[in-house]
């Protein structure tokens, strides 16, 4: 899934993907409702934690 990113995505590349806006990817991150972390002031999302989110999202269990 997804293999034309990198392990690490950005925040450009998370609302990509999802079809969402830079709010909506924003809103993802600080609910943690996909998991990632920040250097500095950028974020960082893991892919596998992108892939278990939409995963769960459509009803599989990761």
């Amino acid at each position: 899934m997804f293999e034309q990113y990198d392990d690490i995505l950005t925040i450009e590349e998370l609302c990509e993907i999802l079809m969402i806006g830079r709010n909506a990817a924003y809103s993802l991150l600080k609910d943690h409702r996909i998991p990632a972390f920040r250097i500095g002031k950028t974020w960082k999302i893991p892919k596998k934690a992108l892939e278990s989110y939409i995963l769960k999202q459509i009803g599989f269990k990761s």
